[in-house]
């Protein structure tokens, strides 16, 4: 399963959606203002991958930032892989 996030971390969406992917531990895709939770020191322990998109992260100027441990930075092709290959995908938080 995989749990897209586009919302920032201080949202209560943001916030729903890393609690939902922490309970299922499962893989993770930060996109659009998700990708602020990579510099906000978010901890890594979903048990899943994290994936963060690239591209958003340096339309924000979050490019230089490092992905923590468990997480990967992806390209659009690769975000559209990694949905086709998950068994079911849920978000929008």
């Amino acid at each position: 399963m995989l749990v897209i996030i586009k919302s920032a971390p201080d949202t209560t969406e943001g916030k729903r959606g890393v609690a939902l992917a922490r309970e299922m531990a499962t893989a993770m895709m930060l996109l659009q203002n998700g990708v602020y939770f990579v510099s906000s020191g978010m901890p890594v322990d979903f048990g899943g991958p994290v994936y963060v998109l690239e591209e958003d992260l340096m339309l924000r100027g979050l490019g230089e930032y490092s992905t923590g441990k468990g997480m990967k930075r992806v390209s659009y092709e690769d975000f559209v892989d990694i949905m086709a290959g998950s068994d079911k995908v849920v978000g929008m938080f």
